[in-house]
């Protein structure tokens, strides 16, 4: 067991290493979320000012703010995961990693966790950063173990979604279709360009019971609002769908290798 998991822990390193060869990279995504976020500053001042409010549907102005930073966070740092699949099967490098002495899908994962970690901690200095200088402290710091583990909950959840994505490539190939609806359901339903609390309350419900609210909008809802309760509803209902994904995606990938067609070498 040990053995196993120095192994993953190995590819997880070196995937680190390979990021930090590309600071480029790394200052182009914090450019991105520190332009975002300004956008968003002014949006929703302009927002809560013609609301003539200062809360609106339980949220501040500093909250929806601090919300959106971590929203931000958790969809900017996640890896392409099913683009690198698809280009394995095109190219035929699929059938070498396939070959290796590890699981296909646990390397997959220690390489996106390699390749999210430094992606996550320059957001959120450069994202934090220019939030704190536009609205202030967050609401509270001291939950910040729990909020991680719901980043990293949310995490997994979106890394058994984009395999399973990048495992239509098995059969389909081409699978920038279905990454780009996933993405806008994401956005959308998951809460990351409106909070979830300011949808119609059909739609607010509908919302919250799939799995794109427990990716975006549970981690970033509970760091505004570090309430027990709703972290334990978090944790429960990330758990519930990384079971239910996560056993949908060993099958797929034991179907999906079975009826591999690779047009590479």
């Amino acid at each position: 067991m040990s053995r196993t998991l120095a192994k993953y822990w190995a590819i997880f390193k070196t995937q680190l290493v390979h990021s930090l060869s590309y600071p480029a990279d790394l200052l182009s995504r914090s450019l991105t979320i520190v332009l975002f976020l300004w956008i968003f500053s002014h949006l929703w001042a302009a927002a809560y000012e013609s609301a003539g409010q200062e809360r609106i549907s339980g949220l501040s102005r500093r909250d929806t703010l601090w919300y959106l930073m971590i929203a931000e966070v958790i969809v900017l740092s996640r890896p392409r995961l099913a683009g690198a699949i698809a280009e394995g099967v095109k190219d035929g490098s699929i059938a070498y990693l396939l070959n290796r002495p590890y699981n296909f899908l646990l390397y997959q994962a220690g390489v996106g966790l390699g390749d999210s970690a430094l992606r996550l901690l320059c957001n959120l200095l450069a994202g934090g950063a220019l939030t704190w200088i536009m609205v202030g402290p967050p609401p509270d710091l001291g939950h910040w173990s729990l909020v991680l583990v719901a980043i990293a909950g949310a995490w997994a959840i979106d890394f058994c979604v984009g395999a399973m994505i990048g495992l239509l490539a098995f059969v389909a190939e081409e699978v920038s279709a279905f990454e780009w609806i996933y993405s806008k359901l994401t956005f959308i339903l998951g809460g990351l360009l409106v909070p979830l609390d300011f949808f119609p309350d059909w739609l607010r419900t509908v919302s919250g019971y799939l799995p794109f609210a427990y990716i975006v909008y549970g981690p970033a809802r509970c760091f505004v609002d570090p309430d027990q309760g709703r972290f334990m509803g978090l944790f429960a209902g990330q758990a519930f769908w990384l079971v239910l994904l996560g056993g949908l995606l060993c099958l797929g990938y034991r179907r999906s290798v079975a009826h591999l067609n690779i047009n590479g070498g």
